[in-house]
């Protein structure tokens, strides 16, 4: 469980904005249970997605997403585990192969979603903070997956369930190398 609870270069969680951002969470949280909800929602809801709004900004690290208030989802996902881990609530992160449109025709994209150890309840979840919009509801629940997207396995795409301490080594590669959020590309074998 260790793995889940350190802190690394894009889960930085002893950054000061992140600091004040738990303070502030804990201070509005009853429990570990809906500090865990407060702290999904707050990027679901308020850090939008960068393709979203249009922006060519590259939120890298999870200070950064905080500080730019943008971020795209492998990034997003990093702030949610640097709140929670901040709060010693284990936290990782999960993958997902989708199709950049309604068919394959334009290739595929990597998808970023969290995984969360809830102590009391001795299981795992995955909460999705892409933001919800048009065709995307996510939210926080204990019994069923919410997530922002459904997989459709006749387009080739995968939910990998899978559970890492970290973004992935080549998405980092890839947000270090891009000067905007453009420039993107995940047409590598993940």
């Amino acid at each position: 469980m260790e793995e889940y609870l350190m802190e690394t270069p894009s889960i930085n969680y002893r950054n000061p904005l992140i600091q004040d951002k738990v303070q502030e969470l804990m201070n509005q949280s009853e429990d570990d249970l809906d500090y865990i909800k407060r702290g999904f929602i707050f990027v679901r809801d308020e850090i939008p997605h960068s393709w979203d709004i249009k922006t060519d900004v590259v939120s890298k690290t999870a200070s950064e997403v905080l500080e730019n208030k943008t971020g795209i989802c492998w990034t997003k996902s990093c702030l949610l585990a640097a709140l929670l881990r901040a709060n010693q609530i284990p936290a990782g992160i999960s993958y997902q192969l989708l199709t950049r449109a309604d068919d394959a025709s334009e290739g595929y994209m990597i998808h970023a979603l969290n995984t969360v150890y809830l102590k009391d309840l001795n299981k795992w979840i995955r909460l999705d903070a892409w933001g919800n919009k048009e065709n995307i509801n996510a939210y926080f629940s204990l019994d069923e997956e919410r997530l922002a997207y459904t997989i459709r396995s006749e387009l080739g795409e995968i939910d990998y369930h899978d559970n890492h301490s970290d973004l992935d080594e080549r998405l980092i590669n890839i947000l270090n190398e891009c000067e905007s959020i453009f420039e993107i590309s995940t047409d590598f074998e993940f």
